[in-house]
């Protein structure tokens, strides 16, 4: 599969740092409400992946993933990961920080 998921430049930025403080990181975007809906981003080995997860790509060369249930609801788009103003969310090693990861989606061929 081709990767799914691409990151804008302050999405980089966000994440150079995040991995220069806390080394290899990974994504993973659920489909909860409110923190849930955001990617998460958690340091590699603490976060346990379910064997449906579904892999969509790397950004900055760090792993995405996606569960596989949202996946069903979003296998016809391509996420664009950017990074916006404010606070992430409680789990996600972007907490904290004066920016957030945000998902962006826009529809694509499977």
């Amino acid at each position: 599969m081709e990767d799914r998921v691409t990151a804008t430049h302050a999405a980089l930025q966000l994440l150079a740092q995040i991995v220069a403080e806390h080394g290899p990181v990974l994504f993973h975007q659920s489909g909860g409400c409110c923190d849930g809906s955001s990617p998460m981003c958690y340091p590699q080995g603490e976060f346990r992946l379910s064997e449906r997860d579904v892999k969509l790509g790397e950004i900055g060369g760090m792993p995405f993933y996606i569960s596989a249930s949202q996946y069903e609801v979003w296998k016809h788009t391509r996420l664009t990961i950017d990074a916006v103003p404010g606070r992430g969310g409680m789990f996600s090693l972007d907490n904290g920080r004066e920016q957030r990861f945000l998902t962006r989606s826009d529809l694509c061929e499977i």
